[in-house]
């Protein structure tokens, strides 16, 4: 600290250069430097702090920074008491304290210590008061240890009464002591009156065994286990058995000891206590019988509660099921009846009649709309069968732009966002563009047509906080959301927002089973999906998908379709006759060779009959032992594997595990177009071939 304070530059302070330092400074300073406790020297007004090598070890981290410093500016956390003892100094009086606490900075973080603070005035040649000396002890370890001793003799005292009040309480039934090497075991008058012995007994010492024979035959194996152990591995002995008592009844008691040993580690000494634990025992046995009783109760509280809930489910679920079978009904009947109504037409019209494409095209457009309703209920449901494949956001969000645009119209601007690189996930491509499109319409019926839609992508890394209530295990995800800037959702219409055929829409403008859909598809895929919304703001629909580590999926380049040449034979195999007679139809104009079967069997029996086979377009549910699934295998076993395309209407646990489809299976749904039926054909004789 010498050369510390000689290489300093105090021309910066109020004490000035070095070299003008008053005589009495100069001398103060070299009494402070060759002393070994903690000495500062607080010079002038301001208290500009010097100080020997101790003080700074106990200034810890600020050394050396506050050399030189005013003393408030170098202790902050000080600074109205160093205020008074500069001052008080200054007027030549001196200051002493004792065991004074302050929380100081100690090895990175706040610690509270204890100091003995003595400052005395220092005085110039003239005799005035000019500074202050200050000597500083840290008390701190001293504190503590007396802190410690007195919370251990408080401890101690609270200990000793305890004991006192159980000793001459009435649940301490004796203490004893068993002299291990002379096995004899003494104790006090109430250890004789328990076990029943004489006080001549005790006094003189009797053998363990003789207190043995007094506990219950049931107990006592486990008592001398407990002390065989306490003896071999010095733990604590506890233990609750049952003993004689003078009614030759058995009661409770309670024994607590410990083992003392030699130097050579051999047991010598075992002190214990008695306590009487009969009535705590007796409580717990009526308690046990009392919880059994009420569990029983319970029981069938509960089980009459499950009774009338199973009623309430199901009257809620027919009044759902009642509200499903009215919207399906009003929308199919519309559809039935556009399509009835074509076909009636087409009776009075002559074939050359120009007005019969128009309706044929009609009624196939009607169709397409029964097709779509019953995809939404199957997707509502979660039982459309997926095909997933990795998508990527970014290339979804590209490929989408000028479907989605069409659809919201062009008054609609339609931007994207996405958060640094985006991660993949898997979902049924089709059904997630199905899910955005409802989105984007939704969106541009609540903007009126003209406002913004925005598409964003963000990976997600969920904890077990953020998962809580979405159904969701901790891990990282894929968010898609679309937010619009329409009319918004009041609160109550919110909450409905995925009930099935619950609209805001006018009579005939939507089904209600648009957000359903999107709920059933989100859901099926292993994700969540969440929507908020503001009056007059707007509405954003969250969707939460796992992430993928695959590699993005190649998008599948389209089959080149081509005449058929008539050289193919198609085994065609369907319980309905009307369905089975329009397909084959279609297959004949088709010029494909068609031979056809009514069931499974009919169809096995057509197969083994050696007859070639080129393709098995099979209908998936149908009567008879052989199944849709035993035509595939019969096809895949043969030396040159037999396509074989699945036709359904409504696929579950069939040809699909959790509403995944399996590998290898082509699936056509019904209705289908005639063009749909012959892509699928030639794609399959294509693999095939």
């Amino acid at each position: 600290m010498a050369r510390a304070i000689r290489d300093f530059d105090w021309g910066a302070t109020p004490l000035g250069p070095i070299d003008a330092w008053p005589q009495v400074l100069r001398s103060v300073v070299q009494i402070m430097l060759r002393n070994a406790l903690p000495m500062a020297v607080l010079w002038g007004e301001e208290g500009t702090l010097l100080y020997n090598d101790a003080y700074a070890r106990f200034s810890g981290g600020r050394h050396p920074g506050i050399l030189g410093m005013p003393i408030e500016a170098a202790w902050p956390e000080a600074a109205e008491f160093n205020r008074n003892v500069v001052d008080t100094c200054l007027r030549g009086e001196s200051l002493s304290y004792h065991d004074i606490g302050f929380t100081l900075p100690r090895d990175g973080h706040d610690a509270q210590v204890w100091l003995d603070l003595h400052y005395s005035p220092v005085a110039s040649n003239e005799g005035v008061p000019v500074g202050a000396f200050a000597i500083v002890v840290d008390t701190t370890a001293r504190v503590l240890l007396e802190r410690t001793r007195a919370d251990a003799e408080t401890a101690f005292r609270e200990a000793d009464e305890r004991l006192q009040l159980a000793l001459n309480s009435g649940a301490v039934l004796g203490t004893f002591v068993w002299e291990i090497q002379d096995n004899r075991v003494k104790g006090d008058e109430r250890f004789a009156r328990t076990f029943l012995f004489s006080l001549d007994e005790v006094a003189t010492g009797l053998p363990i065994e003789a207190a043995f024979a007094k506990i219950h035959p049931d107990d006592l194996e486990a008592v001398t286990a407990l002390i065989g152990r306490t003896l071999r591995e010095n733990v604590p002995f506890r233990t609750e058995y049952r003993i004689r008592a003078r009614d030759s009844a058995w009661t409770w008691i309670l024994a607590v000891g410990r083992c003392d040993y030699d130097d050579n580690g051999t047991p010598t000494r075992f002190p214990g206590v008695i306590i009487d634990i009969h009535d705590r025992k007796i409580a717990e046995e009526s308690l046990r019988e009392l919880t059994r009783d009420l569990e029983h109760k319970i029981s069938e509280a509960v089980a009459a509660r499950t009774a009338v809930e199973a009623q309430l489910r199901q009257s809620l679920k027919m009044e759902a099921l009642g509200a499903v079978t009215g919207g399906v009904a009003h929308d199919f009947n519309n559809t039935l009846q556009a399509i009835s109504g074509n076909l009636q037409l087409l009776q009075y019209l002559p074939p050359t009649d120009s007005r019969v494409p128009e309706r044929v095209q009609a009624a196939m457009e009607a169709v397409q709309r029964g097709a779509k309703l019953a995809s939404q209920l199957l997707s509502f449901a979660r039982r459309q069968p997926q095909s997933p494949v990795v998508i990527n956001p970014r290339r979804l969000f590209d490929e989408m732009h000028e479907l989605l645009q069409h659809a919201v119209g062009p008054s609609v601007s339609i931007s994207t966002l996405l958060a640094g690189p985006a991660w993949n996930f898997s979902v049924d491509r089709n059904q997630l563009e199905n899910a955005l499109l409802n989105l984007a319409i939704n969106a541009r019926d609540a903007m009126q047509g003209d406002g913004k839609f925005t598409l964003a992508s963000s990976n997600e890394v969920l904890d077990a906080q953020a998962c809580e209530g979405k159904d969701l295990h901790p891990g990282e995800y894929v968010k898609l959301s679309a937010s619009d800037t329409g009319a918004g959702m009041a609160p109550d219409v919110l909450e409905r927002a995925f009930e099935p055929f619950f609209t805001t829409k006018p009579e005939g403008h939507g089904t209600g089973l648009g957000l359903s859909m999107v709920f059933g598809f989100v859901k099926q895929s292993g994700g969540h999906i969440a929507v908020s919304s503001s009056v007059d703001v707007g509405t954003t629909v969250e969707m939460f998908f796992p992430r993928s580590f695959d590699d993005e999926t190649a998008q599948p380049k389209a089959i080149a379709m081509s005449a058929p040449t008539g050289g193919a034979t198609v085994l065609v195999v369907d319980d309905d006759p009307a369905v089975l007679a329009s397909t084959v139809a279609i297959l004949e104009a088709m010029r494909y060779t068609v031979l056809r079967a009514a069931n499974g069997d009919a169809a096995i029996s057509v197969l083994e009959s050696g007859v070639n086979v080129d393709l098995i377009l099979t209908d998936v549910v149908m009567p008879g032992k052989t199944k849709c699934a035993d035509l595939a295998e019969w096809a895949f076993t043969q030396r040159r594997p037999v396509p074989v395309i699945y036709v359904s209407g409504y696929t579950r646990d069939i040809i699909s595990r959790d509403g995944v489809l399996r590998p290898n299976v082509t699936l056509l749904s019904k209705p289908y177009r005639a063009e749909a039926l012959a892509k699928e054909i030639a794609g399959a004789l294509k693999g095939a071939g």
